[in-house]
Formats: structure tokens, sequence, C-alpha cells
């Protein structure tokens, strides 16, 4: 399939999809099509759709699980007030503690406890597992078998990673609000009732 025609086919699916859309999942909707493109044709015309969205609101954006529309981060003070519902506010221990996980997986609630110095609530784990940003990773090896967390795909989904590598090093962070301002940081040590 040419490119061009493959391209508003493309937007099409990107547009409608509630979630990221990988090179291999769009290969899969072609199967059985008379012109069915192979995945480098997908790839490319993926590319010029990036470079042509390159100075609009939205942009096409490559994450963890594959490519999404999604507005510009500059643009999100306006799109913000399109909502009458705050995002929701979390405490400085829930964002230490998945910040924790991030970038010590795999690592087990007592070795968080540790480096933090005080107790983890298993509301806060709870929170993060809801949220779909940590899982299960299994367990480490030793008296009493203690879970083991990591982050998942929609972690790095959300905060518009491809990957773990892109994280900033922690020498970079200074302020974990320039990162994602809706983080306000509270007082408790969950989430802030919306």
């Amino acid at each position: 399939m040419e490119t061009e025609k493959l391209k508003p086919v493309l937007e099409a699916l990107f547009a409608a999809s509630d979630k990221p859309l990988s090179v291999n999942q769009i290969s899969e909707l072609f199967v059985g099509d008379i012109e069915q493109p192979d995945k480098d044709d997908i790839r490319k015309a993926i590319q010029e759709l990036v470079a042509q969205y390159q100075h609009s609101g939205i942009e096409l954006k490559q994450v963890a699980s594959g490519f999404r529309f999604q507005v510009r981060a500059e643009f999100e003070t306006w799109i913000t007030r399109l909502w009458e519902q705050k995002p929701p506010r979390y405490s400085r221990a829930l964002m230490e503690t998945l910040a924790l996980i991030a970038y010590r997986q795999p690592i087990t609630r007592g070795e968080i406890e540790d480096i933090r110095g005080v107790s983890v609530s298993t509301n806060m784990i709870k929170t993060l597992q809801e949220r779909e940003w940590v899982k299960l990773l299994g367990h480490k090896d030793v008296p009493g078998r203690p879970t083991l967390y990591g982050t998942t795909k929609i972690f790095l989904d959300y905060f518009n990673l491809k990957s773990l590598n892109e994280l900033p090093t922690l020498a970079e962070i200074r302020d974990l609000d320039q990162y994602h301002p809706e983080f306000a940081f509270g007082e408790s040590s969950d989430v802030v009732a919306q």
C-alpha cells in the first residue's frame, strides 16, 4: 500500500484508539486485505506522520506500548481548563515510593522502607497497583520470600517514556514538579480526595 494511502488510515486508527498502537498491532489490522502494507511501510508512514504533526497542537508520540496521538505538553494549561474535575494529587510519600520502584526495580517493600526510613503503607502500594503503574514481579529468594515490585508499560506510557532508560538521572532531578506539574505534593501519605 502506498504511503499516501496508508497515512490517513493510520491517522484514523490513532485517533480512534484509546491506547497506544504498536507496528505489530497495526499490521494485524490489515491481515486479509488486498493491499496489505508490510511493517516497513507502516513505519515509514508513521515517521511521515510524526514529521507532518511536528508544528501542530497534537503530536504522534512513541511510548513503551506503541504510538499515540496526544496534545503537546506546552498546551496543557488550556487543555486542563476543559474539565472541571481536577487531576488527582499524590503525596510526596507516594511519589518517593514510585520513584524508588522505578529506579531500583526489582525492589521489595522492606528495601523501600530501609531507603525511605519509614514504613510503606499497604494503601500506597495498592494505589500504585490500581493505577497500573506498579506490578508484582515475583518473590525474592530470601526467608519470608518478600514480593518484588517493578513498573509497567502503563507507567512508561503515562510518563511519555519509551523505556526506563529515558528516566532522568537522579543527578538531574531537582524538582519532580517540572517533569509532571500535576503532581503537587500534599502532606498526607495517601492519594488526596478528588
